[in-house]
């Protein structure tokens, strides 16, 4: 069935208006929407079209730009000489943010096309789902939280009325919004050494995310502390020759307050703060070179 130039699936369906008006909206916009379909799992309506490439940008929330993988997907792209993997745009601001296929809509920027087919999704929230959509390049721990803390903030300019549990699914983990803060103070901050203790004792808050956001500054604060006792250690170590680059996993893994506590934990305040006590008895004299290579052989994965 042909209507206003586009296609409609299932035929004798009829798409709501208000994606009617996007698919007229992108006709307008310059681009092309050719397909409007009800997608094969949740039945939701989406649209199937070509954007112009220069209203296509990535969301204000995501990781940035990875060049190497950039790079690798461009020299792809040029071999294979055609271009088989729509990216996922909302429209927003007058343009188009994809959430997943910045590095797709970086490489046809840089083959200066004008086009980018992508399939648009009339929910503009699904911008602040990026973690479990975007998997085009897997995120490290890094990029992870910069991108969660960067959704946070976007999420605190709408004024949601939900608490941070209500966006578990977008936020996937309560640490990457701590750790987020951290790593934009900090880009080479070890946040993967003080994962094993963060993951237990820092949850998802309750009240408003704008209430909740001046405890996350707060908690960020505390680790922060807890990462200037751990250099001060770790030098006190290069010092005497001990140089690994184990060395902060071993620190934390030895003044760990959690232990192997499994049923009752502390909360982040106590576990934060026994932790920092623990960092400032650590007597860096009673280690050795081989028991951080030691333990960094046993934290090693069996291969499976």
């Amino acid at each position: 069935m042909a209507r206003q130039g586009f296609t409609v699936h299932p035929e004798d369906a009829e798409p709501p208006v208000p994606v009617i008006e996007l698919a007229m909206q992108i006709d307008r916009d310059g681009g092309a929407a050719l397909a409007l379909y009800q997608d094969p799992v949740g039945h939701h309506w989406q649209i199937f079209a070509l954007l112009p490439r220069d209203k296509v940008q990535p969301t204000p929330y995501q990781r940035d730009l990875s060049k190497t993988h950039a790079e690798r997907l461009l020299k792809v792209i040029k071999k294979l000489d055609r271009f088989i993997d729509p990216v996922v745009a909302v429209r927003s601001d007058g343009g188009y943010w994809t959430p997943n296929g910045n590095h797709r809509r970086h490489a046809l920027e840089k083959l200066k096309a004008a086009f980018v087919p992508a399939i648009v999704i009339p929910e503009s929230e699904v911008a602040f789902q990026i973690l479990a959509l975007n998997t085009e390049k897997a995120h490290n721990l890094k990029e992870k939280s910069l991108e969660v803390i960067r959704m946070y903030r976007g999420l605190l300019s709408r004024d949601e009325k939900k608490d941070e549990a209500g966006f578990a699914f977008q936020f996937e983990e309560a640490y990457f919004i701590t750790l987020g803060l951290l790593y934009e103070k900090n880009a080479r901050f070890a946040g993967g050494a003080f994962s094993p203790i963060l993951r237990r004792v820092d949850a998802f808050l309750k009240g408003s995310l704008k209430s909740a956001y001046a405890t996350r500054e707060e908690r960020a604060a505390r680790v922060a502390e807890a990462d200037a006792v751990l250099k001060g250690v770790v030098d006190k170590l290069k010092r005497r020759g001990i140089n690994h680059p184990f060395v902060k996993n071993f620190v934390l893994a030895r003044c760990n307050p959690l232990g192997r506590a499994r049923k009752t934990l502390p909360g982040f305040d106590t576990a934060l703060d026994r932790l920092i006590a623990s960092l400032k008895a650590f007597d860096p004299e009673k280690i050795r070179q081989e028991d951080i290579a030691r333990s960094a052989v046993m934290a090693i994965p069996a291969a499976s």
